[in-house]
């Protein structure tokens, strides 16, 4: 199988389904009010969905396809098919205030990758969306995610204590049995797997078959563009953990009540960087550590080369992810 397999056919722009609203988990008021509350530009469903998992180079992506797609703006994830899907498509397509003007509209969503409610959601509302997963080592993809995870307050354990305590590190890192149940949903046609590795490595060729995928068309990228990788290795402990989470906190109740401007402004103050990579450094990953979760993911991995039809035998040895070079290596957004 061809990870990278061209699309046979564009997928349509998809209009404003009835289905989720009669299945009563969309207010159908909310539905009637979208003429009025929405742009009148702005009329659809996103016909794609990046869905991660988190720290697979989907802000890097994000900040690619943003202009040559139309994507939700200010805020990156809305979070809408996993969190506040009870809000309504009124509050959803807030997001998306710029007209479409012919561009393919979509979601750089990686919390989606392991919520089977937002897999369900996406389907009955948009049944015809393409889908594209990427996919990275698993042990630098969960020591990434712990690090910005803890920088911005939202847990407080070690890293030992966050494997054990936080489900998400693991759950996301279920590669195989997440990418069956997209594809299952979906149709292993409209659901593209890609591999992190190849977007570091070759990101111009990434970037033209991930644009076929969604029907967008080619985008030459810049050289600031192929160089510039997003990481968490600059990320550093909170300075001040309630301090930081409560920041945080108020940021996701201004976004939630349509804010997003002011959460964006606040981003640019001096405020950011008091708060966030001022603090300690990361300390190492310890390598039985590394040893343990390389035999957590290896049944994963094994399963995954036959979806994929690829090797990934660099994935399953402590050598391919050594603690040493966790605390320096890239760790891609």
């Amino acid at each position: 199988m061809n990870d990278f397999a061209p699309s046979n056919a564009a997928p349509a722009m998809p209009e404003v389904r009835l289905a989720a609203a009669s299945a009563g988990e969309i207010p159908c008021h909310d539905l009637a009010d979208q003429a009025v509350s929405v742009p009148d530009q702005v009329h659809s469903l996103p016909s794609f969905f990046i869905v991660g998992p988190p720290r697979t180079g989907t802000t890097w992506l994000h900040s690619v396809l943003d202009g040559h797609t139309l994507l939700p703006g200010p805020t990156k994830e809305t979070r809408f098919f996993d969190l506040h899907f009870q809000r309504g498509l009124s509050w959803y397509l807030r997001h998306y205030p710029r007209p479409a003007e012919g561009r393919r509209v979509g979601e750089v969503a990686p919390t989606y990758f392991a919520s089977p409610e937002a897999r369900e959601r996406i389907l009955r509302s948009v049944p015809n969306a393409r889908v594209v997963c990427s996919f990275r080592n698993p042990v630098q993809r969960l020591v990434s995610l712990y690090r910005v995870k803890r920088a911005y307050g939202m847990i407080p354990w070690s890293l030992e204590e966050a494997i054990d305590r936080d489900s998400e590190l693991l759950e996301s890192s279920r590669y195989s049995s997440n990418l069956k149940a997209w594809r299952s949903a979906f149709g292993a046609d409209n659901v593209l797997a890609t591999i992190y590795d190849d977007l570091k490595l070759q990101p111009q060729s990434y970037m033209d078959k991930l644009l076929d995928f969604i029907g967008a068309p080619p985008l030459q990228l810049t050289d600031a563009q192929v160089h510039h990788v997003h990481g968490s290795d600059a990320m550093t402990e909170p300075r001040n953990y309630y301090l930081t989470r409560t920041a945080n906190s108020v940021a996701e109740w201004l976004k939630v009540r349509g804010l997003d401007e002011c959460v964006a402004w606040l981003r640019n103050t001096r405020l950011k960087r008091l708060l966030h990579g001022s603090g300690t450094p990361f300390s190492k990953v310890p390598p039985q550590l590394v040893r343990r979760l390389c035999d957590v993911f290896r049944p994963d991995i094994d399963e995954l080369e036959g979806l994929l039809n690829r090797d990934l035998s660099a994935w399953k040895s402590p050598d391919g992810c050594l603690a040493e070079r966790l605390s320096r290596t890239m760790q891609a957004a």
